[in-house]
């Protein structure tokens, strides 16, 4: 899987594909390949992004 994190950046919202329970989160950091975004039903949560693909979330 491609890292994706080059078109991450904080302020965005994105969605965990298989935690789908977690709500929305924001992204707060994207450092090499490590994605901090906090959720609202999990709090604080790094993400690898070589391993899992977050999705954006367009405000409507």
């Amino acid at each position: 899987m491609p890292d994706m994190s080059a078109f991450l950046e904080p302020g965005m919202r994105v969605e965990h594909p298989g935690q789908p329970d977690w709500g929305i989160g924001q992204i707060q950091s994207c450092i090499a390949g490590k994605v901090t975004v906090n959720f609202p039903n999990a709090g604080k949560v790094v993400i690898d992004a070589t391993r899992v693909e977050l999705r954006p979330v367009l405000d409507p």
